[in-house]
């Protein structure tokens, strides 16, 4: 086993995306990450995503890579005896269900903590462990509005719009991972485990930059503005003459007299309503109509070689089409193509961020349900054949 996370055992107890995810990111740099599904139908990220191309997920693969699919109901108590003796020798265990549960299951932090003091506990929640709405049910679209990244996405004259991704999911396992590593290095100091809370929208919340002191401060109140930043300019999206856009962010003024010069235009520069960032952002909208007028009159790899030339930020709005096919993201392998049993060689994004002496890896796509059930209850648990074929009779793997 490779990677800056080699030595660390993670159980995943979670589902669906906010703790899954975390236990991912793991995984990607080497932790051993067993993930405990329900034997009847496993996590349900194994029936999500649109497309299911011989009736499978295209998600799974990803949110699943580098795991070890094990079975075990917890909801019995053979099942919750399984995971106390996974714990006695592991170093994280992630979950994500509402608060209380896994005190209810006999498998709250004194408990586990009491098995394995060494041990991290990972709780990925909506609204975190504690205070009066922590026992609400909750997804990552209501942590997404209460953290306050719903208000500020979408068009000022329509209701408030979404990503089209899971991002308060993600962001909550993303700061779950970062916690995870905050705690096994204080482990080091300490020899003792700790638990970690990361709630879905706390973790949006930390992204929003200075929306809370520019209300509390100066009674300011951001709003949503589309494809723009107010008062940053010129930083947009810009049409061009074969129909797609190109994003241009020359806001800076050494950027914006080498955009001027590329559009023929030096003078802008010295124009009072331009000559400023202040300036360019109090005329922000005829700016851009502006620049909008030149780019219209040049397909979009014309426009872009020329704004590369001269060193001016700029970019295409990238589909999955797009990136599969760029020479950069192939020459840095940000995409990799990962065997797979029934999809062949399926493409998937790769680690991030990059280690230099200990780098991640995909080794291996999502795994089928209880795949490794023999390698961990048999080999680490040393549960023998007999043994295992009475938890299986029982229903509890």
């Amino acid at each position: 086993m490779t990677g800056a996370l080699s030595d660390i055992r993670v159980i995943e107890t979670g589902t669906l995306l906010a703790g899954p995810f975390c236990g991912q990111l793991l995984g990607d740099f080497g932790a051993e990450v067993i993930k405990l599904e329900d034997p009847g139908k496993g996590d349900p990220m194994r029936q999500w995503g649109r497309e299911k191309p011989h009736g499978q997920s295209l998600w799974w693969p990803v949110v699943a890579r580098n795991k070890k699919s094990v079975t075990c109901n917890l909801r019995s108590q053979a099942g919750q005896d399984l995971v106390r003796r996974l714990v006695a020798d592991a170093d994280v265990l992630l979950e994500n269900f509402r608060p209380g549960t896994l005190e209810r299951w006999g498998l709250g932090w004194d408990e586990l903590s009491a098995i394995n003091p060494r041990l991290i506990l990972v709780r990925v929640t909506g609204y975190g462990q504690t205070g009066p709405y922590a026992p609400r049910a909750g997804f990552g679209s209501i942590g997404e509005a209460m953290g306050g990244i719903r208000h500020v996405i979408g068009e000022p004259d329509r209701p408030p719009a979404r990503a089209g991704i899971s991002l308060g999911d993600s962001l909550a396992a993303t700061y779950a991972a970062y916690g995870t590593l905050a705690a096994l290095h204080a482990r080091e100091r300490t020899g003792r485990g700790q638990v970690v809370d990361s709630a879905i929208y706390e973790a949006v919340l930390a992204m929003m930059e200075s929306l809370l002191p520019e209300w509390a401060v100066a009674g300011y109140q951001r709003e949503r503005t589309g494809a723009i930043l107010p008062n940053v300019a010129p930083s947009n999206a810009y049409p061009t003459a074969d129909g797609s856009d190109v994003l241009i962010a020359a806001n800076q003024d050494t950027v914006f007299a080498r955009l001027c010069d590329v559009m023929g235009r030096p003078e802008l520069t010295t124009d009072a309503r331009y000559a400023t960032h202040g300036a360019r952002g109090a005329h922000q909208v005829e700016l851009d109509d502006l620049i909008s007028e030149w780019t219209r009159t040049r397909p979009a790899d014309k426009l872009l070689a020329e704004l590369h030339e001269a060193g001016v930020p700029a970019g295409g709005v990238y589909t999955a089409k797009d990136m599969l096919a760029d020479p950069h993201i192939a020459a840095r392998e940000a995409i990799v193509r990962v065997p797979h049993p029934d999809f062949g060689e399926l493409p998937m994004q790769n680690v991030a961020p990059r280690l230099s002496a200990d780098p991640g890896s995909v080794r291996w796509a999502g795994p089928s349900l209880g795949q490794h059930n023999d390698e961990v209850y048999g080999g680490l648990l040393g549960l023998s054949d007999d043994e295992r074929a009475e938890l299986r009779a029982q229903g509890v793997i």
